[in-house]
């Protein structure tokens, strides 16, 4: 399976990058790599982890591709967070965590930014990326996530909820369960729901919210 190649440059078409600057915890970096498909909610979830870790007093800094979306092409986001940060960019085999939103994007993220011994959480569905749909490469199987993965010495967490009623959430419960597994260090349950507040409103502020809460201390 091709894999996306990781770009130098975050000043290029499509790319934004963001930092925050935290003044109270001192965490050693820690690197996080999302993928997905355009739709699927990369961009608020991974907007959600930055502004949570501001929160936590860490200092941040994340990268996003844009333009996508429409496409039906791959969303990424990067995010680095700790001290000593001067860069939102993540070599290569470095992310301490990746989070994907599909089991195509799971392998990819798994195989293109992870490192040995790191963690991957994956939403167990299928959204055919365009390589798929284009006959250029298979379906990914829950099996080759994890032999790769137990080759490699890497932690899985799949998600999957049967019960959910609107898949534009699958975000959202990705988020609960990094959140009760505790994958992103200092980061805690209300630096979450704190970040959600920065970023919605009204009904759709509730309804997540309440989605993340009952996810969280199910």
């Amino acid at each position: 399976m091709p894999l996306f190649k990781f770009c130098p440059d975050p000043a290029q078409q499509g790319v934004k990058t963001k930092t925050i600057k935290g003044k109270k915890n001192t965490m050693d970096a820690f690197n996080i790599y999302l993928s997905g498909v355009g739709g699927q909610g990369i961009g608020l979830l991974s907007e959600i982890i930055l502004r949570a870790g501001d929160h936590a007093g860490l200092t941040v800094k994340g990268v996003d591709t844009h333009g996508l979306a429409q496409r039906g092409g791959i969303v990424q986001s990067r995010i680095r967070m700790g001290r000593d940060i001067y860069s939102p960019l993540i070599a290569e085999g470095q992310a301490d965590l990746a989070v994907a939103l599909e089991r195509h994007e799971a392998l990819r993220a798994m195989n293109l930014s992870l490192r040995d011994n790191g963690a991957l959480i994956y939403y167990n569905t299928v959204w055919q990326p365009l390589d798929v749909r284009l006959g250029r490469g298979g379906e990914v199987t829950e099996e080759a996530i994890n032999g790769e993965a137990e080759l490699r010495g890497i932690s899985v967490f799949k998600v999957f909820d049967p019960g959910l009623m609107d898949a534009r959430t699958q975000n959202i419960t990705i988020l609960a369960v990094i959140a009760e597994n505790n994958l992103v260090p200092g980061v805690g349950f209300e630096n979450y729901r704190s970040a959600m507040k920065d970023l919605m409103a009204g009904s759709m502020l509730e309804k997540n919210r309440a989605l993340f809460e009952s996810k969280v201390t199910a």
